[in-house]
């Protein structure tokens, strides 16, 4: 099974940023689609940011839940296997477990976490008021 691996949480004030970085371990796969999700303790997992790629590799569609939009964005690196996600002008309420999907085997919103066959262990992001 193929793990993908998260970095680049940590903690920080309001309004402060981060960025993440998503990959998978000790492989050069590369999904045409990727999401993240974040769970806060007692919560359900979300999606919050999505991307698809067409045929060639290259960013096709962008998803973002209203609670981020504006303030996070979801990219690819120039390698395509690594997915980043910037996250700028961080709220307390941002504070939860990151983790990274990639992988559609559910034809389901890019939101649904069933739609993702792979995911990362979790980074931690945590935002002092």
């Amino acid at each position: 099974q193929l793990q993908l691996v998260e970095s680049g949480g940590g903690s920080v004030q309001a309004g402060g940023s981060l960025r993440l970085s998503c990959s998978p371990s000790g492989s050069t796969y590369s999904s045409d689609c990727w999401a993240w999700f974040r769970q806060a303790p007692g919560n359900e997992r979300e999606g919050f940011a999505g991307l698809y790629t067409g045929a060639s590799g290259r960013t096709r569609y962008i998803y973002y839940a209203d609670s981020v939009k504006g303030r996070f964005t979801i990219s690819q690196g120039n390698a395509k296997n690594t997915v980043y996600l910037q996250m700028n002008s961080l709220k307390p309420e941002d504070t939860a477990m990151y983790y990274c999907a990639a992988d559609c085997g559910y034809a389901g919103s890019w939101y649904d976490k069933r739609k993702y066959n792979y995911w990362g262990q979790g980074t931690q992001v945590t935002v002092s008021s």
